[in-house]
C-alpha cells in the first residue's frame, strides 16, 4: 500500500523552504522507530506537497505514532488516483495554544521543537512507551520545549539561569490554566545543591477535573538554576528525553566560573551532567547554529560525555537556513 501525508504549509517563508527537506528525515526518524524500514519519496498530488512510502499495513498504533509527525496535516492511503483519509490521532493533552501564545524575541518555533522531540522519542527505547514520558529541556529560557511537552501529554522540566525568562514562563502559564479552567496544583520551594539555593515552582495539571481527582496527572518542573546543576537536580526523577535549542551566540554569561565561557567549553562542562539526567536507552536532541558551533565539534563534546550521537541517515542532516546569521542543525544521540 501507498500511504501520504500531507504537510501543513508554515508561515515562516524560510521554514517552509526547508519544511519538505526536515519533514522527509522526521518522517524516516518515525518509521525507523516504528520498525518500518522503508524510503520515504516527496510526491506532489493535486499541487499539494506530500511525502509517501510503500508497507504491507499500518497498525491504530502505527498509525498513531505517525500522527505526530510535527507537520502532518493529513494522513491517506493512495488508492489508483484516489486519496483515502485515515483517522488522525491528534495527541492533544492540552490546548494547542499551549505553546504558540507566548511571542518573544529569538523564540524556536514550536513545530520545530516538535520535531526535534518526534526525532529523540523515535530514537529512544521509550518510543512504544504508553506511560507519559519526562522531557527535559536542561536550557529551556521561556519553556517552548516544556510547554510542546505537556501539550501532547508528557511530563516536562525546565531549568535555566534567567529569573526573568523562568519568571515569564510560569505567569505565562498561570494564566493559561486559569484561561482555560484547567485543575492544578503549585508547589513552590527551595532546594540545595552543591551549596547552591535552587528555586523550583512546580505543577501539577490535568486536562480535566475528573482526571485530577483520579490522580492521572501530568507535571511541570521549573528549576532557577545553571544547567550544570542538571544532574542532582533530576537525579531522582530522570528524563525520557533531552530536548533543547542551544544559544546561537559564541558566548554564555558563566554561573560557576569567573569570567566568560566559549560555547564549547560551556557544552564541556555541562554535557556530563546533562548524560546524568537522562535515563538509560533515552535520547537527546539539540539544536544549534553551524555558524557559531561546527557539527563535528559537537558531536565529539557529546561523544565524551557519555553519549552515542547518530549519524547515519536519517539522523544525519537536519541543517537550514534560518536568518543571515543562523544556519540551524540539530543532533539525536542515546544514552545507552
Amino acid at each position: 500500500m501507498v500511504f501520504c501525508i500531507q504537510l501543513t504549509p508554515h508561515a515562516n517563508i524560510r521554514y517552509r523552504e526547508a519544511q519538505l527537506t526536515l519533514g522527509q528525515a522526521e518522517l524516516q526518524c518515525l518509521l525507523q522507530g516504528l520498525g518500518l524500514h522503508c524510503p520515504v519519496t516527496p510526491a506532489v498530488i493535486g499541487g499539494v506537497s506530500f511525502l509517501t512510502f510503500e508497507a504491507d499495513t499500518l497498525t491504530d498504533a502505527q498509525l498513531s505514532a505517525l500522527s505526530r509527525h510535527s507537520t502532518a496535516l493529513m494522513i491517506c492511503e493512495r488508492l489508483g488516483d484516489m486519496l483515502r483519509p485515515l483517522e488522525k490521532d491528534a495527541h492533544a493533552y492540552l490546548t494547542e495554544d499551549l505553546a504558540e501564545v507566548l511571542k518573544y524575541k529569538g523564540k524556536t518555533s514550536a513545530v520545530f521543537t516538535r520535531m526535534m522531540l518526534n526525532c529523540a522519542h523515535a530514537a529512544s527505547d521509550f518510543f512504544d512507551s504508553e506511560a507519559p514520558l519526562t522531557v527535559l529541556d536542561p536550557m529551556c529560557g521561556k519553556g517552548t520545549t516544556c510547554f510542546v511537552a505537556l501539550q501532547q501529554g508528557m511530563n516536562a522540566a525546565g531549568v535555566d539561569v534567567d529569573r526573568r525568562d523562568l519568571k515569564e514562563a510560569a505567569d505565562y502559564f498561570e494564566r493559561h490554566l486559569q484561561f482555560h479552567r484547567l485543575k492544578h496544583k503549585l508547589d513552590q520551594g527551595s532546594r540545595t545543591v552543591r551549596k547552591h539555593a535552587v528555586p523550583e515552582a512546580i505543577y501539577t495539571i490535568a486536562d480535566t477535573k475528573e482526571h485530577f481527582r483520579e490522580g492521572d496527572t501530568r507535571s511541570l518542573a521549573l528549576y532557577l538554576a545553571d544547567t550544570g546543576l542538571t544532574g542532582e537536580l533530576m537525579k531522582k526523577t530522570p528524563a525520557h528525553l533531552i530536548v533543547s535549542d542551544l544559544p546561537y551566540g559564541v558566548q554564555h554569561a558563566p554561573q560557576e566560573g569567573r569570567r566568560t565561557e566559549s560555547f564549547t567549553q560551556l557544552m564541556k562542562r555541562v554535557l556530563p551532567s546533562w548524560h546524568a539526567a537522562l535515563k538509560p536507552g533515552g535520547a537527546l536532541a539539540l539544536s544549534f547554529n553551524t555558524l557559531t558551533l561546527k557539527k563535528s565539534a559537537l558531536i565529539e563534546l557529546l561523544t565524551e560525555a557519555g553519549f552515542t550521537p547518530l549519524t547515519e541517515a536519517p539522523y544525519d542532516d537536519f541543517q537550514h537556513f534560518v536568518e543571515q546569521a543562523v544556519t540551524r542543525d540539530f543532533v539525536v544521540a542515546r544514552r545507552s
